[in-house]
């Protein structure tokens, strides 16, 4: 029979499922203390947050919940990456870390209830992130009006250069 810690547990693997956006799975054996709270300090900076847990309480946690089981994912030592809001920014964080640390291992996640395999997150992580995405489609967005105000302003601008040449003559 289960203990009450137990149920506990699965309980707030529940509430941390239920209040993110996005789960990265993560083998960090081989990581040093000083490493995983690196880790921990640069996935704090892009709005997530790493956490330890049995993985067969994680399953039982999905499994509350009707997601899909992680299966594979979970084999071996896992550590959880909960993360709100961007996707890209966490998947970007975890990609940069594993760079300098080869260590780390990124096994997957889960994306709006869908399985993501480790190349999947790596694709995740090479996409622009929000904000730059924005900025290019007010780029683009712009450059058809400056456009147009150009054309709108030529006339006037004639006129001005004209009146300045004739001024000249004049004088």
């Amino acid at each position: 029979m289960p203990s009450s810690a137990k149920f506990e547990a699965v309980d707030r693997i529940k509430t941390d499922i239920q209040n993110a956006d996005v789960i990265w799975v993560v083998d960090y054996r081989g990581l040093t203390v000083k490493a995983v709270e690196e880790l921990r300090s640069n996935v704090r900076g892009v709005d997530a947050c790493m956490k330890v847990y049995k993985n067969s309480l994680t399953e039982f946690a999905l499994q509350d919940l009707d997601l899909p089981s992680l299966g594979t994912i979970l084999e071996g030592p896992s550590a959880f990456i909960f993360a709100k809001g961007d996707p890209v920014a966490s998947a970007k964080a975890l990609k940069t870390f594993a760079k300098a640390n080869p260590a780390l291992e990124i096994k997957g996640g889960l994306l709006t209830g869908a399985i993501m395999a480790a190349e999947q997150v790596h694709a995740i992580a090479d996409l622009p992130s929000r904000e730059e995405l924005i900025a290019k489609l007010l780029g683009t967005m712009k450059n058809p009006l400056s456009g147009i105000v150009h054309v709108l302003n030529g006339p006037a601008s004639a006129m001005v250069r004209t009146l300045g040449a004739i001024a000249e003559k004049a004088a």
